[in-house]
C-alpha cells in the first residue's frame, strides 16, 4: 500500500500516481471534475502514517477538498490512521452540491447530518461493502438526506490481484470474485434509478437533476423544518488536528 500510496500535505497531493495525473489532464481538457479515493502518505508530520482519502479535483487540476475517513473499519484500523474532519464539506460545483463519505463512515448518523446541514445535492460514498444491506442503507440515507445516493463500488476477481501478491494463487482463484460490486444510483425519493451493478466492470451512468433534492426536502428537510434545534444540536470540530505545534 505504501508504493502505492500519494504524499499529502495539508490540502495538496505533492505527487501523483500516473493515472491519477492523466485524470488530470482529461479533467482540465474536458472541464470534468473527479472524485479519488486513495491511500494518502502523510508527508507532513509522521512520513509514515496513511489515510484513506477521498479528493475532489476540480476542471483546472486544483484539488477542492480532501477528505480523510474518520474511522477506519475493523482490520483496516492496522493499515489506516483516523482522519479528522477538515474535509468534511460539500463542494461547490456548475453540476451540483456534492459530499463525499467512505464506505461504513455511512453508517455514522452525525457525518450524514454534518453533511446535510450543507446544503448537498449529492453524497457520493465510495465503498467495499457489496451486501443487501449496504444496498437497503443507500435507500435509507437518500430519503433521510433529501440528496442523491452514488454508491461507487468495488468489482474485484482474483485476476485483479497484482501478480507479487503473497501466495495469491493459492488465495484467489482467477475467476473468483472476492466482491460483486453492487453500485448504485439512488434519487431523493429514495428509488433506484440505475443499477445495482452486479459482476460487471463496466462505468455507471446516470443523469442528475439537482432541483430533485430540493423537491423532496419540501416533504421532508432534516436540517430545516424537520430539525428540532431547541431540542437537538450538533457541534463539529473541523480545525486540523495536528499531533504537534511549534512554536519558533
Amino acid at each position: 500500500m505504501r508504493r502505492t500510496s500519494i504524499p499529502g500535505c495539508g490540502n495538496t497531493l505533492l505527487t501523483c500516481r500516473e493515472t491519477t495525473c492523466s485524470r488530470y489532464r482529461t479533467g482540465v481538457k474536458t472541464q470534468r471534475h473527479y472524485y479519488f479515493r486513495v491511500h494518502e502518505l502523510d508527508s507532513e508530520f509522521s512520513g509514515t502514517t496513511l489515510f484513506n482519502t477521498v479528493v475532489v479535483i476540480g476542471p483546472d487540476g486544483a484539488i477542492l477538498n480532501r477528505h480523510r475517513k474518520l474511522m477506519p473499519t475493523n482490520p483496516e484500523r492496522m493499515v489506516w490512521g483516523i482522519g479528522d474532519a477538515t474535509g468534511l464539506r460539500v463542494i461547490d460545483t456548475p453540476a451540483s452540491r456534492l459530499g463525499t463519505l467512505l464506505c461504513w463512515e455511512a453508517y455514522m448518523p452525525l457525518a450524514r447530518y454534518a453533511l446535510y446541514a450543507q446544503d448537498i445535492d449529492i453524497l457520493v460514498t465510495p465503498t467495499w461493502d457489496c451486501s443487501d444491506r449496504w444496498l437497503a442503507s443507500m435507500l435509507h440515507i437518500s430519503t433521510e438526506g433529501g440528496c442523491w445516493v452514488i454508491s461507487t463500488a468495488t468489482a474485484l476477481q482474483g485476476g485483479d490481484v497484482p501478480v507479487d501478491f503473497p501466495e495469491r494463487d493459492r488465495l484467489f482463484a482467477p475467476e473468483e470474485w472476492i466482491t460483486d460490486g453492487n453500485a448504485v444510483v439512488v434519487n431523493p425519493m429514495g428509488e433506484l434509478v440505475v443499477g445495482p451493478m452486479r459482476r460487471e466492470k463496466s462505468v455507471l451512468y446516470a443523469e442528475i437533476d439537482r432541483e430533485e433534492a430540493r423537491r423532496a426536502r419540501r416533504s421532508l428537510d432534516v436540517c430545516g423544518h424537520y430539525a428540532r434545534p431547541d431540542v437537538f444540536s450538533l457541534s463539529v470540530n473541523r480545525r486540523p488536528l495536528d499531533p504537534v505545534t511549534f512554536s519558533d
